[in-house]
C-alpha cells in the first residue's frame, strides 16, 4: 500500500481503564466506539493514507529520560491487577521497528533529551489495549516511547518537536493517555455519587475542558506551547490530574509538540463516568 505525501496524523487518544475496553465494559461504550471507528478513520487505515509505522507515547511508561522500545518484537506487559483471567491472555503481535527507534533516539539527542533505547521492556496496556481495537490486524510496526517522571512540559513539547519530522515519512504519532481526566479517586467516586453531585463535578470538568481545548486548538505554535507549559494554571487542573500525577496528560503535550507551525487541532468527545473526555488530533479531517 502506498503512502500519500501528506503528513501522517498525530492523535492524543483516550485509552480507557486497564483492559476494560477490550473486555467490552459498558462504561467504556463511547471510548470503545471511538477506538474502533474514529481513530482508524483519523489514521486512514485501509486507504493510501495508512501509516507505515506508529510511534506511540504511553502514559504507563514513566522514566527519567525518554526511553524508546527498540526490539523487532515485544512481549506484552500486563501492568494491571484484579481483572478476569482473560485479561492476562491477550495478544498483540505487531512488529517493532529498530530503525525507527534509532531515528527517534537521534532526534531526541538533537533536542538535548538524553534518550536511551530499550529492547527488553514489554508493551504496556497503554499500547496494546487501544491498538487491539484500533488496529486488530497488528500489521503496522509500533515503537513505544515513555513519558518523563519530571512531568516537565517543555521537555515533552521538545519530544514532540523531535518526532514531527517522522510524519513526512508516513509515520503516525499517537499519544495514549487520558488528558481530560485521570484522578482515580474521582473516577471511582463518580460511579456511585448522586446525579446532583456528578453535575457539580461536571461543571468543573466542562470549565477545564473548555480552557484546555482553547489552548490545544490554537493554530499558532507559540500560543499552543505557551499555554501547555502553564497547563497546571488552567482551571481545575489539579482536580483532573493530581499534583505529581500528570502522567496521563503528558502524551497530549508530546502530540501538541509534534503539530505543525500553523496546524490547528481538531477533537471529538467521548462520555466516561458522566463527563466529556476529549481526544485531540492533527493532520486529518473532522470525524463524527
Amino acid at each position: 500500500m502506498t503512502v500519500s505525501s501528506a503528513l501522517a496524523p498525530v492523535i492524543a487518544l483516550s485509552h480507557g481503564g486497564g483492559p476494560l475496553p477490550i473486555l467490552g465494559d459498558p462504561g467504556h461504550k463511547s471510548i470503545i466506539y471511538s477506538l474502533k471507528k474514529r481513530v482508524p478513520q483519523i489514521l486512514g487505515l485501509g486507504t493510501p493514507r495508512q501509516p507505515r509505522a506508529i510511534v506511540l507515547i504511553t502514559a504507563h511508561w514513566t522514566t527519567d529520560v525518554p526511553s524508546i522500545s527498540s526490539s523487532e518484537s515485544h512481549k506484552l506487559l500486563f501492568d494491571y491487577y484484579n481483572f478476569p483471567p482473560e485479561a492476562y491472555k491477550l495478544e498483540y503481535a505487531a512488529p517493532g521497528a529498530p530503525d525507527i527507534a534509532e531515528r527517534i533516539r537521534k532526534a531526541f539527542t538533537d533536542q538535548r533529551l538524553s534518550p536511551k533505547l530499550d529492547a527488553d521492556r514489554g508493551w504496556d496496556h497503554g499500547v496494546f489495549v487501544p491498538l487491539t481495537l484500533v488496529l486488530p490486524k497488528a500489521d503496522v510496526p509500533v515503537v513505544q516511547v515513555s513519558v518523563l517522571r519530571s512531568e516537565d512540559p517543555d521537555a515533552h513539547l521538545r519530544m514532540g518537536a523531535a518526532l514531527a519530522a517522522l510524519r513526512a515519512d508516513g509515520i503516525a504519532i499517537i499519544g495514549s493517555g487520558f488528558a481530560s481526566l485521570h484522578n482515580l479517586d474521582t473516577m471511582l467516586s463518580l460511579r456511585s455519587v448522586r446525579p446532583d453531585q456528578c453535575a457539580a463535578f461536571r461543571r468543573d470538568s466542562d470549565e477545564w475542558n473548555d480552557a484546555l481545548t482553547h489552548v490545544v486548538t490554537a493554530a499558532d505554535k507559540d500560543a499552543r506551547w505557551t499555554g501547555l507549559k502553564a497547563w497546571r494554571a488552567l482551571p481545575h487542573a489539579n482536580q483532573m490530574h493530581p499534583p505529581n500525577g500528570g502522567e496521563h496528560f503528558m502524551p497530549l503535550i508530546v502530540c501538541a509538540g509534534a503539530a505543525g507551525e500553523e496546524e490547528a487541532a481538531k477533537y471529538y468527545k467521548d462520555d466516561f463516568v458522566g463527563v466529556d473526555i476529549f481526544t485531540y488530533y492533527w493532520g486529518a479531517e473532522q470525524v463524527e
